[in-house]
C-alpha cells in the first residue's frame, strides 16, 4: 500500500532540495554543539612534562555538570580512568600507573585541565575530557599525545682481517628513537650497507646499519661517515670512523747505497715493515746465519761498524706479527775504493753557474744588438756608390777625337767622368747623379784642385814641388783607396 502511495505521490524536486538542506543544517548544529574544548594533538618528550587542557563551554547556561573524568586509551591497551573529579566529593586517582604524576590546574568542572609530570613513552594515547551533564548526557572531547624521543647515535669500525669475502667494517646504531631514525653511509669506497629495525616495549624504535666491504691493506685507515636523520633532531647527526683491517707483513730493506767501500764506519741497512698490527718481532741473518762481528743490530736498524770483506754477503729482514710473516733480502757488495758522486748540491751549483753566465751572455748581446742598431742609424748611407774613372786611363777618352765632346756625348758621360778640351782648357766633370745633381749616392760634391791652376803646367810643377821630386806620372796617380765593402766613400781628385 506504500509502495502504491509513493507511486501516487512522488517527491518534487523542490521538497528533496529542501530535505536535503534540512539534512545540513542538522549536522551543523550537531556539529557546533560540541561543548568540550581540548587539544587535538601534543607531542611531549620523556622525563618532561605536558597540560593536558579542557573547558566545557554551555552558550545558553542550561546544562547542569554533574562530574568531569579524565581516560586514558594506550596505543595497546584498554580505556581506563586516570583522574576524576566531582564537586561534592573531590578529585580521584584511580589508575596506579599515573600515581603523583597527574593533577588538577584548577580546582573547577568547567576548566578540568590537569599536567602529567615525568612523562613515560608509554604514556602515548588517547586522553579524553568527558563530563557527565543533565540533561543532555555526557560530553567529551579528546587529545592525542605522541611521546618523542631523540635517538642515541653511535657509529665504530669493526676491526677485520683483509681477506677475499665482504664482511662489516663499520655500524652506526640510532637506538630507542621515535619516530624511527634514517641512517645513511657517506664514502667513496666501493661497498654497501644493509640496515634492521628493532621496536621497543615502549614504543622506540632501534635502527642499526652495518657498511660492508672486501677488505684490503689498502683500505686500512681510509674513512666511512654515518649520518642520522630523525624527526626530533635540529640538524642530521654525523659522525666519521677510520676503518681497521689487519694483515700480515710486507718487507723491504733500505739504506744499501751501492758504495760500501772498506774501512767505511757509516754504513747501515734499515728494515721496513708495513703491518697491522704492528710487527711483533724484526730478525736479522746472513747468508751463513749469524752475523759478522763489526755488525750491530738495534731493532730494525744493522748498523755496520767498520766495512770489510766480512759483510761482502746477504743480508735477511725477517718480520712477524699476529696474522703472519714475511721477509726481505738483500745483497751488499764491498769494494776497494770509495766512490765520489756528485750529490744534489753540487749539482744545484753547477747549475746556478751556468745560468749566470748564460744570462751574462744574454745581456751582452742585446747591448751589442742595440748600439749596432744606433750606429747604423746615425752613420753615412751604407750603399757604395759607382767606382771612380781615371782619366786618361780609359781607352775611350784616348780613342776620342780631338776637340771639345759634343752635346749629345757630354749628356752620354757618367757621374764622375772628367775629360779636357784639347787646347789645355779647364777639364769638364759630369757631376750630376741623373737629375738630382748629387754626387756619390748623396755625398757633397768635391771640387777638383784644378781650379786653383790657370793651366796644366801649374799644376805639373806643384805636384812635383808637394811630392819631394817624384816623377809626374807618380803624383798623377791617386793614392790606393783602403775601404771596406759597404761604406761610403768620396773620390779623391785626379790628375791626368
Amino acid at each position: 500500500m506504500a509502495r502504491d502511495y509513493a507511486a501516487r505521490c512522488p517527491v518534487s524536486p523542490v521538497r528533496s532540495t529542501w530535505l536535503v538542506v534540512a539534512a545540513v543544517l542538522l549536522t551543523a548544529q550537531d556539529i557546533g554543539a560540541q561543548k568540550v574544548r581540548v587539544d587535538d594533538e601534543l607531542e611531549a618528550y620523556p622525563t618532561e612534562s605536558v597540560e593536558l587542557h579542557c573547558q566545557f563551554v554551555d552558550g545558553g547556561g542550561r546544562t547542569k555538570l554533574t562530574q568531569v573524568s579524565w581516560i586514558w586509551e594506550p596505543v595497546d591497551g584498554q580505556r581506563d580512568n586516570i583522574a576524576v573529579y566531582h564537586p561534592t566529593y573531590g578529585q580521584s586517582f584511580p589508575n596506579l600507573f599515573f600515581k603523583d604524576r597527574v593533577v588538577f590546574l584548577h580546582n573547577s568542572l568547567e576548566n578540568p585541565s590537569i599536567r602529567i609530570s615525568n612523562l613515560r613513552m608509554a604514556d602515548a594515547g588517547r586522553y579524553t575530557c568527558e563530563y557527565a551533564t543533565y540533561p543532555s548526557g555526557n560530553e567529551q572531547g579528546t587529545t592525542t599525545l605522541i611521546m618523542l624521543a631523540k635517538p642515541k647515535n653511535t657509529a665504530n669500525e669493526v676491526t677485520v682481517q683483509a681477506g677475499t669475502k665482504s664482511v662489516v667494517v663499520a655500524e652506526c646504531v640510532a637506538a630507542e628513537g621515535k619516530p624511527a631514525a634514517t641512517i645513511k653511509w657517506l664514502t667513496s669506497l666501493g661497498g654497501n650497507h644493509s640496515t634492521s629495525t628493532t621496536n621497543g616495549p615502549d614504543g622506540t624504535v632501534t635502527v642499526r646499519s652495518s657498511y660492508r666491504l672486501v677488505p684490503t691493506p689498502a683500505d686500512n685507515g681510509r674513512e666511512v661517515t654515518c649520518m642520522v636523520e630523525q624527526r626530533t633532531q635540529e640538524r642530521p647527526w654525523a659522525r666519521t670512523v677510520r676503518l681497521s683491517v689487519e694483515y700480515p707483513p710486507s718487507v723491504s730493506i733500505e739504506g744499501y747505497d751501492n758504495n760500501w767501500y772498506v774501512g767505511r764506519s757509516d754504513a747501515m741497512l734499515v728494515c721496513v715493515a708495513n703491518s697491522n698490527p704492528e710487527p711483533t718481532t724484526v730478525t736479522w741473518t746472513t747468508a751463513s746465519g749469524s752475523l759478522p762481528e763489526t755488525v750491530v743490530v738495534d731493532g730494525n736498524k744493522l748498523m755496520v761498524r767498520k766495512v770489510n770483506d766480512a759483510v761482502n754477503t746477504t743480508f735477511t729482514c725477517e718480520v712477524k706479527n699476529k696474522h703472519g710473516a714475511s721477509r726481505h733480502q738483500i745483497t751488499t757488495i764491498v769494494i776497494e775504493r770509495r766512490q765520489i758522486t756528485s750529490g744534489a748540491s753540487t749539482g744545484g751549483v753547477i747549475g746556478g753557474i751556468l745560468g749566470v753566465i748564460a744570462l751574462i751572455c744574454l745581456i751582452i748581446t742585446i747591448v751589442y744588438f742595440i748600439r749596432k742598431r744606433q750606429e747604423d742609424g746615425e752613420g753615412p748611407p751604407k750603399h757604395k756608390p759607382p767606382p771612380p774613372v781615371k782619366a786618361g786611363s780609359s781607352t775611350e777618352m784616348l780613342n776620342k777625337p780631338s776637340g771639345p765632346p759634343t752635346a749629345t756625348e757630354t749628356e752620354s758621360l757618367n757621374p764622375g767622368e772628367v775629360y779636357y778640351e784639347p787646347t789645355g782648357g779647364e777639364p769638364v766633370t759630369n757631376l750630376d747623379d741623373e737629375s738630382t745633381g748629387t754626387l756619390n749616392g748623396g755625398a757633397p760634391p768635391v771640387l777638383d784642385n784644378s781650379a786653383k791652376y790657370d793651366n796644366i803646367n801649374e799644376r805639373k810643377d806643384h805636384a812635383a814641388d808637394g811630392h819631394h821630386g817624384n816623377d809626374l806620372d807618380s803624383s798623377n796617380q791617386p793614392p790606393p783607396a783602403n775601404i771596406s765593402r759597404g761604406e761610403s766613400f768620396v773620390s779623391p781628385a785626379m790628375y791626368v
